[in-house]
């Protein structure tokens, strides 16, 4: 065999390669992704329990209830359009309040209620991530 056709066998080998190595990149990532919804992009979804998301929206005033165990807290998350119950076991930020914008990662659970594994909220009076700004942007123009 020629040089030239070991080269080329050579690179088509490493092409297949790396095709296949990020094939097996994306399946193995494929069900830790999570993707965000506002309360009424996942009322709108129906996504299925069980399926990791994150949710996002602000901390609905009057919502925030400690629970018998002393760490377990239920709060609503809402868009000023659609509501979701959130149910978080441990220790909140320090930053987490009622009126303030946070991200919830975690599980749908049946019946459309929210079991959150972690929460991150806001850092000052006048930020929110971008994608909570933004669905909340979108679900206030459709309401004009």
């Amino acid at each position: 065999m020629k040089a030239k056709h070991q080269r080329l066998t050579l690179v088509l080998l490493a092409v297949a390669a790396v095709i296949g190595a990020v094939l097996l990149a994306m399946s193995a990532l494929k069900d830790q992704a999570a993707f965000f919804y506002a309360p009424t992009d996942l009322r709108a979804a129906n996504v299925a329990a069980g399926t990791p998301i994150r949710l996002g929206g602000m901390v609905a005033k009057g919502s925030v209830k400690k629970l018998a165990d002393g760490v377990t807290t239920a709060f609503v998350v809402t868009d000023n359009r659609d509501t979701v119950p959130v149910t978080y076991r441990g220790i909140l930020p320090d930053l987490f309040r009622e009126g303030s914008g946070v991200v919830a990662e975690g599980r749908v659970a049946a019946g459309g209620a929210f079991v959150a594994d972690t929460i991150l909220a806001k850092h000052d009076e006048r930020y929110m991530p971008p994608q909570v700004a933004g669905a909340m942007h979108k679900t206030e123009t459709l309401e004009k």
